[in-house]
């Protein structure tokens, strides 16, 4: 049964703060990406024109693992005030902070006009972007799983997740235009800054939204349980959000991190590091590697609300190992059908990819979110998925160039993405299985933690 604290609100409240979040994600993503599509692109020869094409495509690749070090970061501070002040705040400002700064990249002069300090105000940005996007995601998915009911929590929750692939295909969808419209000559000189300078009128767009929707019923019942408990203890001072999760929430931090690295190595792979191995080693053109990238990112927005549903009725385990034993199993595929330079392979490829991506993505919102009490349930998630995404997305791309270089094949690419998916399908196994869980049921501080007792379904919260 669903408590009255938790009762879900009515359909149209709950599609329109699942709107905020879909769209302020996308607006995040589509900055994040379209940097990293850059940084394949055109970033090597305007802000590194010293290096060889490989080596320069390296340094760019570094710039852009430097966003993912920030993400940490971005999550320690917006997961301790979220978890204190309110998710609706903190997601406002992290689209803030996100958006200035892609604005501010499509302003920048290049290597050719100001020398060294083009890479390094380049490199300052993408710090920004990580710390903006290492908030974002925590607070998107629990403003829309603390809205609804654990019935379809999976499903519901899986819309922001969708802000990936519909950032991507944005991103994609307006490069992919520009270098059709335009020379490359053209393009090199000018036309990479239009998608830049376009973020800022995405972020007055998804502010008006995201400054419509009201704050988690969950976590307003939390915040005012705990007034209560310090009205009743005044000596006693309430534990730091990341103190807690530390404390008591250690084993789910880890099991979250380690659910991350395929999800996340694989991605990176199959969305950016294709525009390097497409183009240098199978010979196909910049076009037609973002226009399967493109198609494919259409298709995992499709899915990501499917393997959500799924969720719901098997469990958040069986989607999740599925789609790593999946993306596994694919990865030596993937790169023959590249090889073959063929656009319908190349559109297989990644949308194969995609789709059992996704099956990992849709149900890590809910399935995180699952995890931690309420008033550390912002810092819980996010610091268990942006650490992750240092030792999984950042140097992605970055390995995969590197192993190229050094082997000229893609076998131990492939290899570098299956060790992943192993690390992934032990770290998923280990946990829980999360689905039945009530949001406000969860233990909202460490003495509920040690004596709370609940059915089997719902019993463990920490």
């Amino acid at each position: 049964m669903t408590s009255p604290a938790t009762a879900p609100p009515p359909p149209a409240n709950l599609k329109r703060i699942v709107t905020a979040s879909l769209i302020g994600t996308t607006i995040e993503w589509y900055d994040f990406f379209l940097y990293g599509s850059a940084a394949a692109l055109v970033f090597n020869k305007l802000f590194f024109p010293d290096s060889d094409p490989l080596v320069g495509t390296l340094l760019s690749f570094l710039t852009y693992a430097v966003g993912f070090a920030a993400r940490p970061l971005g999550a320690l501070v917006f997961g301790h005030y979220g978890d204190r002040i309110g998710r609706k705040k903190l997601l406002v400002l992290s689209l803030l902070l996100m958006g200035g700064a892609t604005f501010a990249i499509g302003l920048l002069p290049t290597h050719a006009t100001i020398g060294t300090a083009a890479p390094v105000l380049l490199t300052v940005l993408r710090l920004v972007q990580g710390f903006a996007l290492g908030g974002e995601w925590g607070g998107a998915v629990l403003l829309v799983s603390e809205h609804g009911d654990a019935r379809r929590r999976g499903f519901w929750a899986s819309w922001p997740q969708t802000g990936a692939p519909a950032g991507q295909l944005l991103a994609t969808g307006v490069l992919s235009l520009l270098t059709t419209l335009l020379s490359d000559a053209a393009f090199g000189s000018w036309g990479w800054r239009i998608p830049f300078l376009l973020s800022g009128v995405l972020v007055i767009v998804g502010l008006w939204i995201r400054l419509s929707v009201d704050e988690s019923p969950v976590f307003k019942q939390a915040l005012a349980q705990a007034e209560a408990r310090k009205a009743d203890r005044a000596a006693e001072a309430e534990k730091l959000p990341l103190v807690a999760v530390l404390r008591h929430h250690w084993r789910d931090v880890l099991i979250a991190m380690g659910a991350r690295m395929a999800e996340n190595i694989s991605y990176y792979v199959i969305t950016a590091f294709i525009l390097v191995y497409a183009t240098t080693s199978a010979g196909v053109s910049k076009q037609t590697a973002l226009n399967a990238v493109l198609i494919a990112s259409a298709v995992h927005f499709v899915v990501i609300p499917a393997w959500g549903a799924l969720s719901d009725r098997i469990g958040r385990r069986p989607v999740y190992v599925m789609g790593a034993v999946g993306v596994g199993l694919w990865m030596f595929p993937f790169f023959s059908l590249i090889d073959t330079g063929g656009f319908g392979n190349l559109i297989l490829a990644v949308t194969v990819g995609l789709v059992l991506h996704g099956a990992m993505y849709a149900p890590q919102a809910a399935f995180f979110s699952e995890m931690f009490a309420t008033r550390m349930r912002y810092s819980g998630a996010s610091i268990g998925a942006q650490f992750a995404s240092v030792a999984a997305g950042a140097p992605a791309p970055l390995i995969a160039t590197a192993l190229l270089a050094d082997y000229g094949s893609s076998t131990p690419i492939a290899l570098y993405v299956i060790a992943a998916v192993v690390l992934t399908v032990v770290a998923v196994v280990a946990a829980k299985e999360t689905r039945h869980r009530d949001l406000a049921d969860v233990a909202p501080d460490a003495d509920a933690d040690r004596t709370a007792a609940a059915p089997a379904a719902d019993a463990r919260t920490s």
